[in-house]
């Protein structure tokens, strides 16, 4: 089967008392049961729900995986990953990511006993003296957020099975439909599944994927016991928005390109961070784990002013200045004060989130439109 029909198709089945095409909201907390135990598979919805079930079972579908499950937010999935670790387990990073997965890691985890290290991960052997006997689990992003940097993730799966080591792999910014890092060796795929897989800003959510019956059953008893799961409304929009997912990445592909272009021929721009340049680092690898190089873009203002970046990002018109990314509509964010606001600044500037970087989310508008919008915004 191929993704558009699994989009549409994968994990659904009409409704068996009405024939209902669309997976009906189950909006109910519990379950009637014919005797204590006799039951037809549901007891509360916290550990279960039919549309929750349709939902998991066509994202890991998806990912050519085994096991899907929903959380409550990107960061609740995150969360339940680092909860399979024990005191004195450590955690090698990406240093360019997330600034949320960065706060969580920092602020949270690390009072419990887990110790994280970042560093750069486009060249593979830059983490390797990292691993030792305590080192549990390898966490990357790629592209990364907000820099774009490319990790081969076949590579760095290699390096952890040879130790022992779990692969997570955040597939946020390809999803599955230009990137699936379970084919390439990943042990857990998370994302952010209130970007590009509901992909209208309405919702939000996470999802883990797994192959790994142990894995699963481990993550579904932390979804289970500490209650980050997504209602059933949440995950009726997902179902919804995902089968246009094929659709909607094609021209979010198209038009990142057209202004990647854009962006790296004006006077006023400095640098352009897109992995679709042959002059970007690692590009190769992006050709070769991935099918497309998508729509988010980073870029740089020649002069580094963060006055001068915040008076673009008040011009613009069609490009909404807000958090977020992967919606239908452009957006465009500063992460220094929004998403990496969380990441010391000393620790933004060495991999190069400057004051004046600016992070495009490229919706599926007109391009020459978007492209006139930030030919106004830049020229003024």
């Amino acid at each position: 089967m191929k993704f558009g029909t699994k989009a549409i198709h994968a994990g659904i089945t009409p409704d068996p008392s009405t024939g209902a095409i669309m997976t009906p909201i189950y909006q109910t907390s519990t379950y009637v049961q014919k005797s204590p135990g006799d039951h037809k598979g549901y007891e509360y919805s916290r550990t279960q729900n039919p549309t929750r079930d349709a939902l998991q079972a066509n994202i890991a579908a998806l990912e050519n995986g085994k096991h899907g499950l929903c959380f409550s937010s990107g960061l609740a999935s995150i969360d339940a990953i680092i909860k399979l670790l024990n005191p004195g387990d450590e955690v090698i990073a990406a240093n360019d990511l997330y600034g949320g997965t960065y706060r969580i890691f920092r602020k949270v985890f690390e009072k419990y006993g887990i110790k994280f290290h970042f560093t750069g991960m486009h060249d593979v052997s830059e983490f390797e003296p990292f691993i030792n006997e305590n080192t549990r689990l390898i966490w990357v992003e790629t592209p990364t957020n907000p820099m774009m940097n490319i990790i081969d993730i076949r590579r760095v799966a290699e390096i952890a099975k040879k130790n022992n080591l779990l692969l997570a792999v955040d597939n946020t910014f390809a999803t599955p439909y230009l990137q699936t890092p379970l084919d390439l060796g990943a042990d857990i795929v998370m994302h952010s599944v209130t970007k590009y897989l509901g992909g209208h800003s309405d919702v939000v959510m996470g999802a883990l994927v797994v192959n790994s019956d142990e894995l699963k059953e481990k993550l579904a008893f932390l979804q289970n016991s500490c209650g980050a799961t997504p209602g059933p409304q949440d995950c009726f929009l997902v179902l919804r928005g995902i089968k246009t997912l094929h659709l909607r990445m094609d021209r979010h592909c198209q038009n990142g390109e057209k202004i990647a272009s854009f962006l790296k021929g004006h006077p006023r721009v400095d640098k352009v961070y897109w992995p679709g340049f042959e002059d970007h680092p690692n590009h190769q690898v992006a050709r070769e784990q991935m099918r497309g190089f998508g729509g988010m873009i980073s870029f740089t203002l020649k002069g580094d002013s963060q006055d001068e970046c915040f008076r673009i990002l008040e011009r613009f018109r069609y490009f909404s200045l807000a958090e977020s990314l992967g919606g239908v509509e452009s957006l465009a964010n500063h992460p220094a004060t929004m998403t990496h606001a969380s990441i010391p600044r000393e620790e933004r500037i060495k991999v190069g989130l400057l004051d004046s970087l600016i992070r495009l989310s490229v919706g599926i508008e007109d391009a020459e439109d978007l492209i006139a919008d930030l030919e106004q915004a830049l020229s003024n």
